[in-house]
């Protein structure tokens, strides 16, 4: 498997932005408090005994506790010297716990950490840069190099690596075959099937909807994506690379149209579902179609089975061309206050070794990081796995890298927007106003950066 990323050098580091592209080619061809923090949050801890108890932090607990509770049973077995307390902890509520833990003491030894979090961490200064303990690992040569460069860009500029990767992900249109079928729809490999058959799937007494969108936590990036999808626009920035994209005439009428969508074809409990409500309300009801990412797939095939759904890739736009915003590369990393950095490192080369990054990412229904676990099986049963592969590695797709290197980036597209779009679906805010706002948001945090790398 390859994931390739194309970007400008500037000369002043890694910055990631600007038409990179992330492509998952060739799958198949290839195939709490933790111990010894002494309070000061990020401060240098040490080396350790290599033995003894580590605390990890799952950056998605809840969702994936049940596969890391195992991978760490495997880990215990093997190295029955070091004991791994669990602490999961939900996406939504991640970076502030960290955040808050960086500033007052309490960080764990090792957690998860994606790219879109990545900058935020590296730049207090929390994170421990890995890139000599992985050329004397084991994993060395093993895992994905464009992933690793992609973690390495969103670092913040240093070219260090403060994450190992573990999986790539991909955005992807479920939808309910069956209902579908019924209606006499054509597989909606077009944004405009996909409006047709949201509104046509619609039978409010019947309490059944065409689509779910996500009105909660993690809203932005789903709404991003139906914009630069519709719109046709590859790239974040413009062509100074000063000035973001976002809100570009035609992204504003995308996402009028795709806000349209609330309450029309969708239920009103939208308005406040993060991922994990808006899953299990596709999974348990009836509802048409669901926009979420490779993640969820093994959730809909415990509860409808593969005979009444698929996951394709999203809907192509303008001139037969699918544009999708990039899904952010996870990885694990070490926090620089752990006082047992040896035995949280083999914690983390264990979780990313081929058996484990195989397990955990058949279990996610993920791309996996290491070269060997790339090669298993199981990808080829998954299916929206393997044709979100094949659509990115066949020339119809571009994906527009959104800037996980500003440090700014989590909170402009969370925290402080969330809301606003939320008033976007009630009508109480135009979409016009909404992207101006996150624009100029987006633009000072760019021209900060540009200030910082000089």
């Amino acid at each position: 498997m390859k994931i390739s990323i194309l970007g400008r050098s500037t000369g002043r580091g890694r910055r990631g932005r600007t038409s990179v592209a992330v492509a998952l080619g060739a799958v198949l061809a290839l195939t709490a408090t933790a111990c010894g923090d002494d309070g000061s949050g990020s401060g240098d801890g040490a080396k350790g005994s290599g033995t003894g108890k580590i605390v990890f932090w799952d950056n998605n607990g809840g969702v994936r506790t049940d596969i890391w509770k195992e991978i760490i049973a495997d880990f215990e077995k093997k190295n029955p010297d070091i004991d791994v307390e669990y602490v999961g902890i939900a996406s939504t509520e991640y970076q502030s716990k960290v955040d808050t833990a960086i500033q007052g003491g309490g960080l764990p030894d090792v957690g998860g950490i994606s790219a879109s979090m990545l900058a935020g961490f590296a730049a207090q200064g929390a994170l421990e840069p890995l890139d000599e303990r992985l050329e004397g690992s084991s994993l060395n040569g093993k895992l994905n190099k464009d992933m690793i460069e992609s973690l390495r860009a969103a670092g913040g500029g240093d070219d260090q690596l403060y994450s190992v990767p573990t999986s790539a992900n991909n955005g992807v249109l479920y939808y309910r075959t069956d209902m579908f079928e019924q209606a006499g729809l054509e597989e909606p490999t077009t944004w405009d099937r996909f409006f047709e058959a949201a509104e046509k799937l619609t039978d409010k007494g019947g309490n059944r909807f065409g689509y779910t969108i996500r009105g909660g936590a993690g809203s932005i990036a789903q709404a991003l994506d139906a914009m630069y999808g519709q719109s046709g626009i590859t790239s974040f920035w413009d062509s100074t690379g000063k000035r973001t994209t976002v809100n570009d005439p035609r992204n504003v009428k995308a996402l009028e149209r795709y806000a349209a969508l609330f309450k029309k074809v969708t239920p009103a409990a939208d308005l406040n579902n993060d991922f994990t409500k808006m899953v299990a309300q596709w999974d348990s009801g009836e509802i048409g179609m669901l926009n979420h990412n490779l993640g969820s797939y093994q959730d809909h095939v415990k509860a409808l089975g593969t005979e009444k759904f698929r996951g394709i890739p999203q809907p192509v736009g303008p001139g037969g061309k699918r544009v999708q915003v990039s899904n952010p590369v996870d990885g694990i990393g070490l926090f620089k206050s752990s006082e047992n950095k040896d035995a949280a490192w083999k914690f983390i080369e264990f979780a990313a070794s081929a058996q484990s990054n195989s397990k955990f990412n058949e279990s996610a229904g993920q791309v996996p990081a290491h070269a060997d676990a790339a090669k298993d099986a199981w990808i080829a049963k998954a299916e929206p796995t393997k044709l979100a592969a094949q659509a990115l590695s066949d020339g119809s797709t571009t994906i527009v890298q959104l800037p996980y290197y500003l440090p700014d980036w989590n909170t402009v597209s969370k925290a402080d927007n969330e809301p606003n779009f939320q008033k976007v679906l009630l009508g109480d805010m135009t979409a016009k106003a909404f992207l101006d706002g996150l624009a100029e948001q987006l633009n000072e945090a760019q021209a900060e950066w540009d200030e910082q790398m000089g």
